[in-house]
Protein backbone atom coordinates (compact mmCIF):
# COMPACT_ATOMS: atom_id res chain seq x y z
CA UNK A 1 0.00 0.00 0.00
CA UNK A 2 1.52 3.16 -0.79
CA UNK A 3 1.03 6.55 0.81
CA UNK A 4 0.73 10.48 -0.14
CA UNK A 5 -0.29 14.00 0.94
CA UNK A 6 -1.98 16.26 -1.01
CA UNK A 7 -4.36 19.29 -0.93
CA UNK A 8 -7.41 19.49 -2.85
CA UNK A 9 -11.40 20.28 -2.72
CA UNK A 10 -12.87 16.74 -2.16
CA UNK A 11 -15.65 17.31 -4.97
CA UNK A 12 -13.06 17.54 -7.44
CA UNK A 13 -10.83 14.36 -6.32
CA UNK A 14 -10.91 11.35 -9.48
CA UNK A 15 -10.94 9.30 -6.73
CA UNK A 16 -12.58 5.47 -6.20
CA UNK A 17 -13.71 6.57 -2.90
CA UNK A 18 -13.38 10.03 -1.15
CA UNK A 19 -13.57 10.14 2.35
CA UNK A 20 -15.03 12.89 4.88
CA UNK A 21 -16.44 12.89 8.56
CA UNK A 22 -19.54 13.88 10.34
CA UNK A 23 -20.08 14.75 13.71
CA UNK A 24 -22.57 13.76 15.94
CA UNK A 25 -25.57 15.10 15.55
CA UNK A 26 -25.34 15.64 11.90
CA UNK A 27 -22.76 18.34 12.16
CA UNK A 28 -20.84 17.92 8.64
CA UNK A 29 -17.11 18.56 8.96
CA UNK A 30 -14.86 21.24 6.71
CA UNK A 31 -14.47 18.72 3.77
CA UNK A 32 -17.93 17.53 3.94
CA UNK A 33 -19.04 20.95 3.96
CA UNK A 34 -17.63 21.36 0.58
CA UNK A 35 -19.14 17.84 -0.92
CA UNK A 36 -22.59 19.15 0.51
CA UNK A 37 -22.57 22.03 -1.34
CA UNK A 38 -21.29 20.42 -4.80
CA UNK A 39 -23.55 17.85 -4.53
CA UNK A 40 -26.60 19.87 -3.93
CA UNK A 41 -26.97 19.29 -0.24
CA UNK A 42 -27.67 15.26 -0.46
CA UNK A 43 -25.61 14.97 2.35
CA UNK A 44 -27.37 16.98 4.53
CA UNK A 45 -30.90 15.51 3.40
CA UNK A 46 -29.33 11.70 4.27
CA UNK A 47 -28.54 12.98 7.78
CA UNK A 48 -31.74 14.98 8.15
CA UNK A 49 -33.62 11.44 6.89
CA UNK A 50 -31.78 9.70 9.93
CA UNK A 51 -29.34 7.43 7.59
CA UNK A 52 -26.38 9.25 9.08
CA UNK A 53 -26.09 10.14 12.94
CA UNK A 54 -22.52 10.86 13.10
CA UNK A 55 -21.79 8.19 15.77
CA UNK A 56 -18.08 7.42 16.56
CA UNK A 57 -16.84 4.66 13.99
CA UNK A 58 -19.72 4.43 12.24
CA UNK A 59 -19.58 4.75 8.35
CA UNK A 60 -22.26 5.15 5.13
CA UNK A 61 -21.03 4.33 1.53
CA UNK A 62 -22.39 6.46 -1.37
CA UNK A 63 -22.26 5.72 -4.78
CA UNK A 64 -22.11 8.42 -7.85
CA UNK A 65 -23.21 11.32 -6.12
CA UNK A 66 -24.10 14.60 -9.01
CA UNK A 67 -21.85 17.01 -9.44
CA UNK A 68 -19.03 14.58 -7.14
CA UNK A 69 -15.89 13.87 -9.39
CA UNK A 70 -15.17 10.02 -7.10
CA UNK A 71 -17.26 7.30 -7.53
CA UNK A 72 -17.84 6.58 -4.09
CA UNK A 73 -18.54 8.66 -0.97
CA UNK A 74 -17.27 7.24 2.54
CA UNK A 75 -19.24 9.18 5.44
CA UNK A 76 -17.26 8.25 8.74
CA UNK A 77 -18.93 9.13 12.13
CA UNK A 78 -16.63 11.52 14.32
CA UNK A 79 -18.96 11.13 17.66
CA UNK A 80 -18.93 14.27 19.51
CA UNK A 81 -15.80 16.84 19.02
CA UNK A 82 -15.58 17.05 22.84
CA UNK A 83 -15.45 13.50 23.35
CA UNK A 84 -12.71 12.58 21.24
CA UNK A 85 -9.80 10.69 22.84
CA UNK A 86 -7.05 8.83 21.93
CA UNK A 87 -9.08 5.50 21.71
CA UNK A 88 -11.96 6.32 20.06
CA UNK A 89 -9.66 7.96 17.30
CA UNK A 90 -8.09 4.87 16.57
CA UNK A 91 -11.22 3.17 16.24
CA UNK A 92 -12.94 5.80 13.81
CA UNK A 93 -9.67 5.06 12.01
CA UNK A 94 -9.67 1.23 11.61
CA UNK A 95 -13.63 1.24 10.99
CA UNK A 96 -12.87 3.26 7.68
CA UNK A 97 -10.41 0.98 6.83
CA UNK A 98 -12.71 -1.70 7.20
CA UNK A 99 -15.59 -0.03 5.35
CA UNK A 100 -12.69 1.15 2.44
CA UNK A 101 -11.77 -2.77 2.07
CA UNK A 102 -15.36 -3.96 1.98
CA UNK A 103 -15.83 -1.76 -1.03
CA UNK A 104 -13.92 -3.02 -4.84
CA UNK A 105 -11.68 0.84 -4.40
CA UNK A 106 -8.10 0.36 -5.53
CA UNK A 107 -7.59 4.34 -4.08
CA UNK A 108 -9.20 6.36 -1.55
CA UNK A 109 -8.72 10.60 -0.22
CA UNK A 110 -9.41 10.59 3.36
CA UNK A 111 -10.28 14.28 4.53
CA UNK A 112 -9.79 13.34 7.94
CA UNK A 113 -6.52 15.00 9.06
CA UNK A 114 -7.74 18.30 8.89
CA UNK A 115 -10.63 17.50 11.30
CA UNK A 116 -7.69 16.36 13.67
CA UNK A 117 -9.97 13.43 14.78
CA UNK A 118 -9.23 14.30 18.03
CA UNK A 119 -5.22 15.15 17.84
CA UNK A 120 -2.79 17.05 15.78
CA UNK A 121 -2.19 16.30 12.52
CA UNK A 122 0.73 14.24 13.14
CA UNK A 123 -0.90 11.88 15.23
CA UNK A 124 -3.66 11.46 13.05
CA UNK A 125 -1.42 10.72 9.97
CA UNK A 126 0.71 8.03 11.97
CA UNK A 127 -2.35 6.36 13.34
CA UNK A 128 -4.13 6.23 9.71
CA UNK A 129 -1.20 4.49 8.20
CA UNK A 130 -0.64 2.04 11.02
CA UNK A 131 -4.61 1.32 10.82
CA UNK A 132 -4.71 1.27 7.02
CA UNK A 133 -1.42 -1.51 6.99
CA UNK A 134 -3.02 -3.48 9.55
CA UNK A 135 -6.37 -4.06 7.31
CA UNK A 136 -4.74 -5.16 4.61
CA UNK A 137 -2.40 -7.23 6.78
CA UNK A 138 -2.90 -11.23 6.26
CA UNK A 139 -1.27 -14.30 7.67
CA UNK A 140 -2.19 -16.98 5.99
CA UNK A 141 1.02 -17.48 3.66
CA UNK A 142 1.24 -21.05 4.93
CA UNK A 143 -2.10 -21.80 3.58
CA UNK A 144 -2.78 -23.72 0.92
CA UNK A 145 -5.06 -21.06 -0.92
CA UNK A 146 -4.26 -17.56 0.70
CA UNK A 147 -6.98 -14.91 1.00
CA UNK A 148 -7.01 -12.32 -1.81
CA UNK A 149 -5.25 -9.24 -1.42
CA UNK A 150 -7.14 -6.21 -0.40
CA UNK A 151 -8.21 -4.02 -3.47
CA UNK A 152 -6.63 -0.73 -2.06
CA UNK A 153 -3.37 -0.05 -2.94
CA UNK A 154 -3.36 3.86 -3.03
CA UNK A 155 -4.65 5.70 -0.05
CA UNK A 156 -4.22 9.95 -0.05
CA UNK A 157 -4.20 11.83 3.48
CA UNK A 158 -5.51 14.85 2.06
CA UNK A 159 -6.24 18.25 3.22
CA UNK A 160 -8.18 21.75 1.89
CA UNK A 161 -5.64 23.95 2.86
CA UNK A 162 -2.03 23.42 2.51
CA UNK A 163 -0.08 20.72 4.60
CA UNK A 164 2.50 21.52 6.91
CA UNK A 165 5.42 20.66 5.12
CA UNK A 166 6.75 18.13 7.64
CA UNK A 167 3.82 16.24 7.43
CA UNK A 168 5.17 14.96 4.84
CA UNK A 169 8.12 13.60 6.74
CA UNK A 170 5.71 12.45 9.67
CA UNK A 171 4.17 10.00 6.48
CA UNK A 172 7.38 8.42 5.39
CA UNK A 173 8.52 7.69 8.58
CA UNK A 174 5.11 6.35 9.51
CA UNK A 175 5.25 3.92 6.39
CA UNK A 176 8.72 2.86 7.06
CA UNK A 177 7.17 1.88 11.06
CA UNK A 178 4.27 0.10 9.36
CA UNK A 179 6.49 -1.81 6.90
CA UNK A 180 8.59 -2.82 10.07
CA UNK A 181 5.30 -3.58 11.99
CA UNK A 182 4.72 -5.82 9.45
CA UNK A 183 7.84 -7.45 9.55
CA UNK A 184 8.14 -8.40 13.03
CA UNK A 185 3.85 -9.58 12.92
CA UNK A 186 5.13 -12.04 10.39
CA UNK A 187 7.93 -13.65 11.82
CA UNK A 188 6.06 -13.68 15.38
CA UNK A 189 3.20 -15.60 13.33
CA UNK A 190 5.58 -18.63 11.88
CA UNK A 191 5.35 -21.59 13.46
CA UNK A 192 8.37 -22.71 15.35
CA UNK A 193 9.07 -25.44 12.80
CA UNK A 194 9.64 -22.54 10.28
CA UNK A 195 10.91 -19.43 12.56
CA UNK A 196 14.25 -21.30 14.16
CA UNK A 197 16.88 -19.63 15.24
CA UNK A 198 18.80 -20.09 11.96
CA UNK A 199 15.98 -18.60 10.40
CA UNK A 200 16.01 -15.64 12.18
CA UNK A 201 19.71 -15.35 11.49
CA UNK A 202 19.39 -15.64 7.58
CA UNK A 203 16.37 -12.86 7.74
CA UNK A 204 18.92 -10.97 9.93
CA UNK A 205 21.26 -11.38 7.15
CA UNK A 206 19.36 -10.94 4.01
CA UNK A 207 18.04 -7.36 6.12
CA UNK A 208 22.23 -6.26 6.18
CA UNK A 209 22.39 -7.05 2.66
CA UNK A 210 19.05 -5.39 1.37
CA UNK A 211 20.29 -2.31 3.51
CA UNK A 212 24.20 -1.04 2.97
CA UNK A 213 23.94 0.77 6.70
CA UNK A 214 23.24 -2.58 8.85
CA UNK A 215 26.33 -4.92 9.11
CA UNK A 216 25.40 -8.43 10.70
CA UNK A 217 26.81 -10.79 12.35
CA UNK A 218 25.96 -14.23 13.24
CA UNK A 219 28.42 -16.03 16.59
CA UNK A 220 27.29 -19.87 16.78
CA UNK A 221 27.36 -21.68 20.22
CA UNK A 222 31.04 -22.17 19.58
CA UNK A 223 31.53 -18.64 19.59
CA UNK A 224 29.61 -18.39 22.61
CA UNK A 225 31.35 -20.80 24.67
CA UNK A 226 34.76 -18.79 24.32
CA UNK A 227 33.06 -15.82 25.56
CA UNK A 228 31.71 -17.46 28.72
CA UNK A 229 28.02 -17.54 27.63
CA UNK A 230 27.11 -20.19 30.38
CA UNK A 231 23.64 -18.99 31.08
CA UNK A 232 22.95 -18.13 27.60
CA UNK A 233 23.88 -22.02 26.44
CA UNK A 234 21.97 -23.39 29.37
CA UNK A 235 18.67 -22.77 27.89
CA UNK A 236 19.67 -24.63 24.56
CA UNK A 237 20.92 -27.62 26.19
CA UNK A 238 17.78 -29.19 25.22
CA UNK A 239 17.20 -28.60 21.81
CA UNK A 240 18.69 -29.75 18.47
CA UNK A 241 18.41 -26.12 16.48
CA UNK A 242 21.77 -24.11 17.23
CA UNK A 243 21.25 -20.93 18.92
CA UNK A 244 22.50 -17.92 17.50
CA UNK A 245 23.96 -14.62 18.72
CA UNK A 246 22.90 -11.75 16.17
CA UNK A 247 24.17 -8.81 16.18
CA UNK A 248 22.94 -6.05 13.37
CA UNK A 249 24.51 -2.74 13.32
CA UNK A 250 23.29 0.20 11.80
CA UNK A 251 25.35 3.30 11.05
CA UNK A 252 23.81 6.21 10.30
CA UNK A 253 25.48 8.95 11.64
CA UNK A 254 29.22 10.18 12.60
CA UNK A 255 31.40 6.93 13.75
CA UNK A 256 31.94 8.47 17.49
CA UNK A 257 28.39 8.85 18.35
CA UNK A 258 27.57 6.33 20.97
CA UNK A 259 25.09 4.23 19.46
CA UNK A 260 21.32 2.74 21.25
CA UNK A 261 22.12 -0.45 21.87
CA UNK A 262 18.34 -3.05 21.23
CA UNK A 263 18.00 -6.23 22.69
CA UNK A 264 15.65 -8.40 21.62
CA UNK A 265 14.68 -11.87 23.75
CA UNK A 266 14.40 -14.66 20.86
CA UNK A 267 12.97 -17.64 22.16
CA UNK A 268 11.43 -19.02 18.97
CA UNK A 269 9.69 -21.67 20.59
CA UNK A 270 9.55 -22.23 24.60
CA UNK A 271 7.92 -25.23 26.40
CA UNK A 272 9.37 -24.58 29.33
CA UNK A 273 12.65 -27.11 29.47
CA UNK A 274 11.70 -29.47 32.16
CA UNK A 275 9.30 -27.14 34.25
CA UNK A 276 7.22 -28.10 31.30
CA UNK A 277 4.47 -25.59 30.45
CA UNK A 278 1.07 -27.01 30.29
CA UNK A 279 -0.18 -28.35 26.70
CA UNK A 280 -3.28 -25.47 26.88
CA UNK A 281 -2.28 -22.70 24.71
CA UNK A 282 1.16 -23.80 24.51
CA UNK A 283 0.93 -23.27 20.92
CA UNK A 284 1.10 -19.62 21.71
CA UNK A 285 5.00 -20.05 22.93
CA UNK A 286 5.91 -19.56 19.14
CA UNK A 287 5.38 -15.61 20.10
CA UNK A 288 8.16 -15.69 22.71
CA UNK A 289 10.42 -14.18 19.96
CA UNK A 290 8.45 -11.20 19.50
CA UNK A 291 11.09 -9.52 21.28
CA UNK A 292 13.80 -10.71 18.81
CA UNK A 293 11.14 -10.20 15.76
CA UNK A 294 10.30 -6.07 17.34
CA UNK A 295 14.24 -5.61 16.63
CA UNK A 296 14.62 -6.83 13.21
CA UNK A 297 11.90 -4.31 12.16
CA UNK A 298 12.67 -1.75 13.82
CA UNK A 299 16.16 -1.53 11.93
CA UNK A 300 14.76 -2.07 9.41
CA UNK A 301 12.33 0.86 9.86
CA UNK A 302 15.43 3.07 10.82
CA UNK A 303 17.86 1.85 7.62
CA UNK A 304 14.23 2.40 5.51
CA UNK A 305 13.65 6.14 7.43
CA UNK A 306 17.83 6.65 7.01
CA UNK A 307 17.76 7.69 10.63
CA UNK A 308 20.68 9.59 11.24
CA UNK A 309 21.86 8.11 14.74
CA UNK A 310 23.48 4.89 15.24
CA UNK A 311 21.80 1.69 16.54
CA UNK A 312 22.84 -1.50 17.03
CA UNK A 313 20.62 -4.98 17.09
CA UNK A 314 21.31 -7.52 19.63
CA UNK A 315 19.46 -10.69 19.45
CA UNK A 316 20.25 -13.79 21.54
CA UNK A 317 17.99 -16.93 19.86
CA UNK A 318 17.25 -20.69 20.67
CA UNK A 319 14.72 -23.04 21.35
CA UNK A 320 13.78 -24.24 25.41
CA UNK A 321 12.65 -27.85 25.19
CA UNK A 322 13.07 -30.45 27.69
CA UNK A 323 15.68 -33.57 26.55
CA UNK A 324 18.03 -35.79 28.32
CA UNK A 325 20.45 -32.77 28.15
CA UNK A 326 18.49 -29.92 29.51
CA UNK A 327 19.08 -27.84 32.17
CA UNK A 328 17.50 -28.79 35.43
CA UNK A 329 16.21 -27.35 38.05
CA UNK A 330 18.90 -26.63 40.79
CA UNK A 331 21.72 -26.40 38.16
CA UNK A 332 23.80 -23.49 38.74
CA UNK A 333 25.58 -21.68 35.43
CA UNK A 334 28.47 -18.70 35.41
CA UNK A 335 26.83 -16.04 33.31
CA UNK A 336 29.67 -13.86 30.72
CA UNK A 337 29.36 -11.49 33.60
CA UNK A 338 31.34 -14.04 36.23
CA UNK A 339 28.04 -13.59 38.13
CA UNK A 340 26.71 -17.02 39.11
CA UNK A 341 22.93 -18.34 38.42
CA UNK A 342 20.69 -20.89 40.84
CA UNK A 343 18.33 -22.05 37.94
CA UNK A 344 15.02 -23.15 39.82
CA UNK A 345 13.14 -22.85 36.78
CA UNK A 346 14.07 -23.70 33.57
CA UNK A 347 10.66 -21.75 32.62
CA UNK A 348 11.94 -18.58 33.68
CA UNK A 349 14.70 -18.66 30.18
CA UNK A 350 14.31 -15.49 28.82
CA UNK A 351 15.96 -13.57 31.43
CA UNK A 352 18.91 -16.35 30.96
CA UNK A 353 20.02 -15.51 27.46
CA UNK A 354 19.10 -11.77 28.03
CA UNK A 355 21.59 -11.63 30.63
CA UNK A 356 24.47 -12.95 28.74
CA UNK A 357 23.25 -10.59 25.87
CA UNK A 358 23.45 -7.95 27.87
CA UNK A 359 26.68 -8.08 29.04
CA UNK A 360 27.87 -8.56 25.53
CA UNK A 361 26.24 -5.16 24.50
CA UNK A 362 28.83 -3.51 26.41
CA UNK A 363 31.52 -3.94 23.76
CA UNK A 364 29.42 -1.31 21.51
CA UNK A 365 30.22 1.49 24.36
CA UNK A 366 26.85 1.85 23.86
CA UNK A 367 24.72 5.14 25.42
CA UNK A 368 22.00 3.32 25.88
CA UNK A 369 20.55 -0.27 25.91
CA UNK A 370 16.93 -0.84 25.44
CA UNK A 371 15.96 -4.56 25.95
CA UNK A 372 12.40 -5.98 24.43
CA UNK A 373 11.17 -9.30 25.89
CA UNK A 374 7.99 -11.25 26.22
CA UNK A 375 9.13 -11.98 29.71
CA UNK A 376 6.58 -12.58 32.58
CA UNK A 377 3.18 -13.89 32.42
CA UNK A 378 2.84 -11.50 35.66
CA UNK A 379 2.84 -8.58 33.67
CA UNK A 380 -0.36 -9.81 31.91
CA UNK A 381 -2.00 -9.94 35.14
CA UNK A 382 -0.57 -6.47 36.19
CA UNK A 383 -1.13 -4.34 32.75
CA UNK A 384 -3.19 -6.32 30.69
CA UNK A 385 -2.86 -6.25 27.01
CA UNK A 386 -2.91 -2.35 26.94
CA UNK A 387 0.34 -1.18 28.09
CA UNK A 388 4.01 -3.15 28.17
CA UNK A 389 5.68 -2.74 31.26
CA UNK A 390 8.78 -0.41 31.21
CA UNK A 391 11.24 -0.89 33.89
CA UNK A 392 14.75 1.66 33.89
CA UNK A 393 17.76 2.74 35.76
CA UNK A 394 18.04 6.60 34.62
CA UNK A 395 14.11 8.50 35.02
CA UNK A 396 15.35 10.75 32.29
CA UNK A 397 15.53 7.34 29.70
CA UNK A 398 11.90 6.41 31.18
CA UNK A 399 10.14 9.67 30.54
CA UNK A 400 11.77 9.59 27.02
CA UNK A 401 9.96 6.16 26.35
CA UNK A 402 7.16 7.58 28.07
CA UNK A 403 6.63 10.41 25.80
CA UNK A 404 7.73 7.98 22.58
CA UNK A 405 4.83 5.93 24.21
CA UNK A 406 1.91 8.45 23.68
CA UNK A 407 3.62 10.45 20.40
CA UNK A 408 3.20 6.52 18.73
CA UNK A 409 0.12 5.35 20.85
CA UNK A 410 2.33 2.31 21.64
CA UNK A 411 2.10 3.07 24.84
CA UNK A 412 4.27 1.54 28.38
CA UNK A 413 3.55 1.84 31.85
CA UNK A 414 6.56 2.49 34.27
CA UNK A 415 7.11 -0.16 37.13
CA UNK A 416 9.39 -0.05 40.20
CA UNK A 417 12.82 -1.22 40.14
CA UNK A 418 13.54 -0.47 43.46
CA UNK A 419 16.26 -2.70 45.86
CA UNK A 420 13.62 -3.38 48.36
CA UNK A 421 12.72 -6.22 45.44
CA UNK A 422 16.46 -7.52 45.24
CA UNK A 423 16.49 -9.74 48.16
CA UNK A 424 13.89 -12.26 46.73
CA UNK A 425 16.84 -13.24 44.36
CA UNK A 426 19.30 -13.98 46.91
CA UNK A 427 20.25 -18.07 46.68
CA UNK A 428 21.90 -20.08 48.88
CA UNK A 429 24.64 -21.89 46.78
CA UNK A 430 24.92 -19.07 43.77
CA UNK A 431 25.16 -15.24 43.33
CA UNK A 432 21.30 -15.27 42.85
CA UNK A 433 18.61 -17.72 41.76
CA UNK A 434 17.02 -17.26 38.48
CA UNK A 435 13.21 -16.46 40.09
CA UNK A 436 11.71 -14.45 43.11
CA UNK A 437 8.47 -16.07 43.80
CA UNK A 438 4.76 -15.38 42.67
CA UNK A 439 4.95 -12.00 44.31
CA UNK A 440 5.78 -9.03 41.99
CA UNK A 441 7.02 -11.50 39.42
CA UNK A 442 7.25 -8.98 36.65
CA UNK A 443 9.49 -6.57 38.89
CA UNK A 444 11.65 -9.45 40.34
CA UNK A 445 12.54 -10.67 36.16
CA UNK A 446 13.45 -7.03 35.84
CA UNK A 447 15.34 -6.13 39.13
CA UNK A 448 16.93 -9.68 37.86
CA UNK A 449 18.26 -7.95 34.85
CA UNK A 450 19.39 -4.98 36.22
CA UNK A 451 22.06 -6.64 37.78
CA UNK A 452 24.04 -6.92 34.33
CA UNK A 453 23.36 -3.66 33.38
CA UNK A 454 25.03 -1.56 35.80
CA UNK A 455 27.38 0.17 33.20
CA UNK A 456 25.09 1.80 30.80
CA UNK A 457 21.70 3.57 30.93
CA UNK A 458 19.45 0.99 30.40
CA UNK A 459 15.33 0.46 30.16
CA UNK A 460 13.64 -2.93 29.53
CA UNK A 461 10.43 -3.55 28.09
CA UNK A 462 8.10 -6.20 28.92
CA UNK A 463 6.10 -7.28 26.03
CA UNK A 464 4.37 -10.06 27.08
CA UNK A 465 0.88 -8.76 27.43
CA UNK A 466 1.11 -6.44 24.08
CA UNK A 467 3.01 -8.69 21.40
CA UNK A 468 0.51 -11.04 20.31
CA UNK A 469 -3.49 -11.52 20.76
CA UNK A 470 -4.97 -14.44 21.78
CA UNK A 471 -8.39 -15.96 20.79
CA UNK A 472 -10.74 -15.44 17.40
CA UNK A 473 -8.26 -12.76 16.87
CA UNK A 474 -4.39 -15.03 17.07
CA UNK A 475 -1.19 -13.37 15.75
CA UNK A 476 1.00 -10.32 16.36
CA UNK A 477 0.78 -6.89 16.71
CA UNK A 478 3.65 -5.84 16.02
CA UNK A 479 4.31 -4.36 18.96
CA UNK A 480 6.65 -2.48 20.23
CA UNK A 481 7.97 -1.48 16.54
CA UNK A 482 6.17 1.96 16.98
CA UNK A 483 7.63 2.72 19.91
CA UNK A 484 11.34 2.05 19.86
CA UNK A 485 11.10 3.27 16.19
CA UNK A 486 9.41 6.79 17.62
CA UNK A 487 12.31 7.02 20.34
CA UNK A 488 14.84 6.18 18.03
CA UNK A 489 13.29 9.33 15.91
CA UNK A 490 12.87 11.90 18.48
CA UNK A 491 16.68 10.85 19.48
CA UNK A 492 17.86 11.68 16.03
CA UNK A 493 16.02 15.29 16.27
CA UNK A 494 17.82 16.15 19.39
Amino acid sequence: MEFSIKQGNPDKQRSDCVVVGVYEGGKLSAAAQVLDKAAKHALSDLIARGDMSGKAASTLLLHKLPGIAADRVLLVGLGKASELNNKTSVEILRATFVALNATAAKDAALYIIDEGVGKDAAWVIRQAIFAAADSVYRADSLKSKPAKTAMLKNVALATLDKPAAVLKNVLEQAAATAHGMELAKTLGNLPGNVCTPTYLAAKALALGKAHKSIKTTVLEEKDMQKLGMGSFLSVTRGSEQPAKLITMEYHGADKKQKPVVLVGKGITFDSGGISLKPGAEMDEMKYDMCGAASVLGTMQAIAEMRLKLNVVGVIPTCENLPSGTATKPGDIVTSMSGQTIEILNTDAEGRLILCDALTYSKKFDPDTVIDIATLTGACVIALGHVASGMFSNEDKLAKELLAAGEQSHDRIWQLPLWDDYQPLLDSNFADMQNIGGRSGGTITAACFLARFTREYRWAHLDIAGTAWKSGKEKGATGRPVPLLTQYLINRAAK
